[in-house]
């Protein structure tokens, strides 16, 4: 029987990945092989390849379909794109929607393996091109200026309490007090490497200072966003963006009985919203515009970091649509007549 297309679904970890075939066939039906698993290393992906030759149908469309799980994939999907081999890398909030249509309860490996097997056979994807080695520097500076953060935090909090308990040496103290100033400069320096690195390309520095015109926003969160999208790269609306962000809204609602509260899913790059959580905190006091939004948000809630988290989440899709259509920000956007290009702002803000 003739088959038309074949799709390995792949779900990958840090030390290992599982794989399944899925073959369409003219009549609709779909065909599945054993689930194996790998390791994550250039030995299993040879293995991988080794395996697919043995049951890959001649003239016939051969796709790769992983998800985008932290940076795991990335080795793989490297070495399939370089052996020309087509590959698919989905965002994890694409093929979560993928798998509730299919009213899939169950979670494993193999189950997942065989399910974006499935998902690379019945979709048409994108195909995955490597991102810019820039954006890939500039992820690794923003990521590690958010761990370079998080390290000064957790020393303050040791600081702190070593002030506070009863008789502690001088050495411990003046140490934690060092610490903390040398992290500060290896702050400072990452921030420097960032803007320098921004600075390099033109069209990437064009659009930073385009988004910069939003008050409240600094480089640091924009180059954060950038980097952690990719350059929006997999983004194909502002749904998708919100949810792969983790601000999609979930809902606990069934008949009459049960009444949950209305929530953010959290379910999404943490980067992202650990850059946007001060910037909104600025924006709700000093931006006209969306301290407006702010205020009207809270008006009946009962806790004002529901509307913090709007904000937050307006500022992402403010950020995309300046991003997109290339335009500044234009304050009193309600008050003005606003050019083509910079009309999409009023909807990212309403």
């Amino acid at each position: 029987m003739t088959r038309n297309k074949q799709s390995v679904g792949i779900d990958i970890s840090k030390d290992s990945f599982t794989a399944c075939l899925c073959t369409s066939q003219k009549d609709g039906s779909l065909q599945y092989s054993n689930v194996l698993s790998f390791k994550n290393e250039k030995q299993g992906y040879n293995q991988l390849l080794r395996w697919i030759r043995k049951h890959h149908q001649k003239e016939t469309e051969l796709v790769y379909l992983m998800e985008a799980t932290g940076v795991y994939y990335e080795s793989l999907a490297y070495h399939l794109n370089k052996i020309k081999q087509m590959v698919h890398v989905v965002l994890p909030n694409t093929s979560k929607h993928y798998f509730l249509s299919l009213n899939v309860k169950t979670k494993t490996d193999k189950i997942d393996a065989k399910i974006l097997s499935r998902f690379g056979v019945e979709r048409r994807h994108k195909a995955w091109e490597p991102p810019s080695p820039l954006l890939l520097e500039l992820r690794n500076l923003t990521r590690y200026y958010v761990q370079l953060q998080e390290q000064k935090t957790a020393i303050n909090n040791i600081k702190h309490s070593k002030e506070e308990a009863y008789a502690v040496q001088k050495f411990i103290l003046q140490s934690n007090k060092k610490l903390i100033a040398q992290i500060d400069k290896q702050i400072e320096l990452c921030k420097q490497k960032i803007e320098v690195l921004i600075g390099c390309n033109k069209e990437l520095k064009a659009k930073v200072d385009n988004i910069l015109t939003i008050k409240g926003v600094g480089i640091i969160t924009i180059a954060t966003i950038i980097a952690e999208t990719l350059g929006f790269a997999q983004v194909r609306n502002v749904k998708q963006l919100v949810s792969y962000a983790g601000y999609d809204v979930v809902q606990r609602e069934s008949g009459t009985s049960i009444k949950g509260k209305t929530r953010i899913s959290k379910k999404g790059n943490r980067y992202i919203r650990n850059a946007l959580y001060f910037p909104a905190m600025v924006a709700c006091r000093y931006n006209p515009d969306l301290k407006t939004a702010y205020l009207r948000i809270i008006m009946k809630k009962p806790s004002k970091m529901i509307g913090q988290v709007a904000i937050q989440r307006k500022l992402l899709i403010l950020i995309y649509t300046l991003w997109r259509n290339e335009t500044v920000f234009v304050p009193g956007y309600k008050k003005v007549a606003l050019p083509n290009a910079a009309k999409a702002t009023q909807d990212s803000l309403s």
